[in-house]
């Protein structure tokens, strides 16, 4: 059968909506949105994970690695890769949310491999030119410029891979879904 929602009855729909919701599970402090938590988590884990790598890499331990940017794995990459897979999961690959999450997505990789690599090489560089200034030059005092900025290849497809396993691993949890 094909009914017909009159205006009045969305109306009144939308009315019984916004009562119900300020008692509805959903709106406790934690929201129970699968992509946002997916999102989140997976950013957490990466900048969690960046003090260990570092560790590795450098045989020293360095928290400020986890507030920092650049870095394995890449946060960024981890992040939009697990939004937009949640995204799919929970509503299908279909739809233009998640189009909108997959160009999203591509947009921030590239830029964490091409500008902002490039970026954080070019700053090594100027910091290296300013430290062979003898003492007297005027930007021999200058504070030195962020090298750690972008990502290499290999960073950016760790965290993808970080992202894709979150949400995954979220989907497929009893608390979310």
């Amino acid at each position: 059968m094909n009914e017909v929602m009159m205006a009045s009855d969305a109306s009144s729909m939308r009315g019984l909506g916004s009562t119900s919701f300020a008692s509805s599970p959903s709106s406790n402090l934690l929201p129970n949105n699968l992509p946002l938590l997916s999102a989140f988590l997976a950013f957490a884990l990466a900048q969690f994970l960046k003090v260990f790598t570092n560790w590795f890499k450098e045989r020293r331990w360095d928290s400020k690695r986890m507030i920092g940017s650049g870095g394995m794995p890449s946060s960024h990459s981890a992040t939009v890769t697990a939004l937009a897979v949640a995204i799919g999961l929970q509503d299908g690959t279909g739809g233009s949310a998640f189009a909108i999450a997959v160009v999203l997505a591509c947009v921030v990789m590239y830029d964490a491999t091409g500008v902002r690599l490039h970026a954080g090489r070019q700053a090594e560089l100027l910091n290296q030119i300013v430290c062979e200034f003898p003492p007297e030059h005027p930007l021999s005092s200058v504070r030195p410029l962020r090298e750690l900025l972008g990502h290499t290849p290999l960073q950016v497809v760790a965290g993808a891979l970080l992202g894709f396993i979150v949400a995954f691993l979220m989907r497929n949890s009893d608390g979310v879904a």
